[in-house]
Parts: structure tokens; C-alpha cells; sequence
């Protein structure tokens, strides 16, 4: 069994292939059918902007599709300044893996007690199977943002590299594989939402 994972980041695209492959499903990307539509992602929330994104391939596929969106909150960042769904775009603006580096790395200066900002990534996505549209929604641990930018960064995901863990105390960036397994989040309760989606 095949199903198209709506994106075009090919990290992104990988994060739930293993998982899935253990229930005998394989991901596709957008690569693999050589095709990207522009999709105007103007939901309210991060489960809006998957359905979106989902509806969009699913006309164009035989496949199941799934999408997902995530959203940003910086606590004690003011509402107008809080990313949520447009964590890359500022101000109408759609900025670089640097400009991003520079941008946040402000806000933690700005509100950020010495320097450092509680956050968390919430998450949504949709699944469309023969028409059948589910979603689902979660969140991640939370982390800190940080004025002070590591020396690694990680192309595609220049947040990680002024995002540090709490429980290691260490850049995302700079994780070694071992402290990439001692703090893995288990997910597979999103791989068994979108593998009971595709076979029902």
C-alpha cells in the first residue's frame, strides 16, 4: 500500500516513513510523482491549512494523501508578534533559513528571560482516503528559543539551530545521534492515526 505525503521537504518527508513501513505502507513525496501545486494555505489553524493541502493533491492522485501544517507559540511574546502558522513569513514577507536565525533570535532577546523563550510546536494533519477526510492534531514538548545562535545549522530547519532542548540542555542542532534516541518523542500514535485512516 502507497500514500503521498503532501510536501516538498524531504526531512519532513521522512518522519513517518519507518513507522508506516512497519505497517506495510509506503510514503511517497512529491518528488516521487514529480509534481508540486501551489497550494494558498489560508486556514485559521494547522488542521485548516492540512485539509488544504490534502484536498489539493488528493485531486490530482489516485493515492491516499496526507498533509500536515504546525504552528508556533512563543510565551510571553505579544499576540501580534506570535508566529502561529506563518512561522516564515513576517510582515508579509517569506524569509531565509537567516533571516529566520535573525528574526527569532530578536524576539528571544526582546521577551525572553535572559535571553531564552519557552516554546511549543502544535501540530495538524489530514488524511484523505477515496474521499474520506480525518484529522488529527498534536503537540510537542516544550523547548527553548535562544539569542544566540549555535555555529551548526541545519538547512531547511533554521530554527533548531537557536532551539535548545530542556532535558540536555543542548542545541538541536548538536544532538548527537544518542541524544537524538534518549529524547525521541514517540509519535506513533500520529502513524497509527494516518495508517487506520488508510485502511479503512
Amino acid at each position: 500500500m502507497k500514500i503521498l505525503f503532501a510536501t516538498g521537504n524531504e526531512t519532513k518527508a521522512k518522519r513517518f516513513s519507518k513507522g508506516l513501513m512497519e505497517k506495510g505502507i509506503e510514503v511517497l513525496t512529491l518528488k516521487d510523482i514529480d509534481t508540486e501545486l501551489e497550494v494558498e494555505e489560508n486556514g485559521s489553524n494547522a488542521i485548516e491549512n492540512a485539509l488544504l493541502k490534502a484536498r489539493a493533491y488528493s485531486k490530482i492522485t489516485d493515492y491516499p494523501v496526507f498533509a500536515m501544517d504546525d504552528s508556533l507559540y512563543l510565551e510571553n511574546v505579544p499576540e501580534e508578534k506570535q508566529p502561529g502558522l506563518f512561522v516564515r513569513r513576517v510582515n508579509g514577507k517569506r524569509l531565509n533559513d537567516d533571516e529566520m536565525i535573525k528574526h527569532y533570535s530578536n524576539l528571544a532577546r526582546e521577551y525572553g528571560d535572559h535571553g531564552r523563550l519557552t516554546c511549543r510546536w502544535v501540530y495538524g494533519m489530514a488524511v484523505i482516503n477515496h474521499g474520506k477526510e480525518t484529522t488529527y492534531t498534536w503537540s510537542k514538548e516544550d523547548f527553548y528559543m535562544v539569542d544566540t545562535p549555535s555555529d551548526t545549522i541545519q538547512v531547511g530547519y533554521p530554527l533548531n539551530s537557536i532551539s535548545i532542548n530542556k532535558k540536555l540542555n543542548k542545541y538541536f542542532t548538536e544532538l548527537t545521534d544518542e541524544d537524538r534516541f534518549s529524547i525521541q518523542e514517540d509519535e506513533s500514535d500520529v502513524v497509527e492515526f494516518i495508517a487506520n485512516s488508510v485502511k479503512d
